[in-house]
């Protein structure tokens, strides 16, 4: 099976695969304008934090590509103000599409940074277009090389902290919430990047996941990547994570984030605090892996973080392949979407992210390092991290 990937580009071309029609059927969407990309986000055709962000980035790139090539000229390279003014407004735009996730004002405010210095040197509005291109790509290209740091850091953390209990820190059974492989990034991945590492490493057992419903990210997406990479593994609905706890030696539970606050709160999938409540109760670490520009020093705790509403049809909502597998004339499986609530529920609680607090988690990974608590204390020094 090839890699997978959730963003290509090639030939002047920026497509997505849609990840509503994994795992049955991989269909790539070309994104020709930044509306094409503020919608794919938003709907979730594309998700994960990193992955949304590298999107963003990259729509801009291609946004102003096609300026420099079009004839006539566009008003808005037409001057440096016009310039200016025209891509904040563009950033401003695809950051509403998801506003938790702060990898995406992560990569916005960067590419605004780099507008701003272009600006002031005194170059050019072409020039300053060129410029903002080179620093998208740049921030989509950074996310493998530090995916895999940070999996490292984890992984060998986490084979340390059980050798230290007496123990070989080998066949370790790690669970997961959601997806956060090469289809929430732009490759290897965060919580499931160290999952595979332990796994390339020869010091895995098996990886569990919950379905991480309502958008099943788990059930359709983790799964999909697992058994791509041939790694043993084994599902289980989020209601089931506290008996995975009580009959299974769980060795830890690694999840990735949208958000992480000053103090260490982080904001995730939801479901990742039942998880995390659970963990706690049976002593099994839980462990948060996720890039620097995931880390939001300007909000000191998990309070002030916004968490996203969405649609209350989609909690009411499942989609998947027909079954028995049934296939149209081209030899495509045909899916279906069925309802599987009364029509017209109402009283409909859906939202994205829940907010894990710091004191229940163990460790926070970045490509940087691996940031503890200090005893007795309940907040973390991410300093060393960031």
């Amino acid at each position: 099976m090839p890699a997978l990937t959730s963003i290509r580009t090639s030939e002047g071309k920026l497509e997505i695969v849609n990840q509503l029609l994994l795992p049955h059927t991989t269909e790539f969407l070309e994104i020709k304008n930044v509306e094409d990309a503020f919608d794919a986000i938003r709907s979730m055709k594309i998700r994960g934090a990193p992955a949304i962000a590298s999107l963003a980035a990259l729509a801009v790139a291609d946004h102003l590509s096609r300026g420099l090539a079009s004839t006539p000229t566009p008003d808005w390279l037409g001057g440096v103000d016009a310039l200016r003014q025209h891509v904040e407004g563009v950033l401003s735009y695809l950051f509403k599409a998801r506003p938790t996730a702060v990898n995406l004002g992560a990569a916005t405010r960067r590419l605004s940074k780099a507008l701003q210095a272009s600006a002031a040197a005194g170059k050019e509005p072409r020039a300053i277009a060129l410029d903002l291109i080179a620093e998208a790509k740049q921030i989509d290209a950074e996310d493998v090389g530090r995916n895999k740091q940070m999996s490292k850091w984890g992984g060998d953390w986490l084979v340390d902290r059980v050798k230290s209990q007496g123990k070989s820190g080998g066949n370790l059974n790690v669970m997961t919430v959601c997806n956060t492989g090469s289809l929430a990034t732009s490759g290897y991945g965060t919580a499931l990047g160290l999952i595979t590492y332990l796994h390339e490493t020869g010091k895995l057992e098996r990886a569990f996941f919950t379905q991480s419903t309502p958008y099943h990210q788990g059930s359709r997406l983790t799964a999909y990547e697992l058994q791509s990479l041939n790694i043993p593994s084994t599902m289980l609905c989020d209601s089931m994570v506290g008996s995975l706890f009580q009959h299974h030696d769980i060795h830890a539970i690694a999840v990735g984030a949208d958000r992480i606050a000053r103090n260490g709160d982080t904001a995730n999938k939801i479901g990742t605090y039942n998880a995390a409540v659970l963990a706690a109760r049976h002593g099994i670490p839980f462990i948060v892996v996720a890039p620097v520009s995931t880390v939001d020093l300007d909000i000191a705790d998990g309070g002030r973080i916004p968490i996203e509403q969405r649609p209350a049809i989609e909690a009411c909502l499942v989609r998947g392949a027909l079954h028995p597998p049934t296939f149209d004339a081209n030899g495509v499986k045909q899916q279906a979407t069925v309802m599987v609530t009364p029509e017209g529920l109402e009283g409909v609680y859906n939202p994205s992210f829940d907010v894990t607090p710091a004191s229940l988690i163990t460790a926070i990974v970045t490509e940087k390092g691996v940031a503890v608590k200090k005893d007795g204390e309940d907040a973390f020094d991410l300093t060393p991290v960031v």
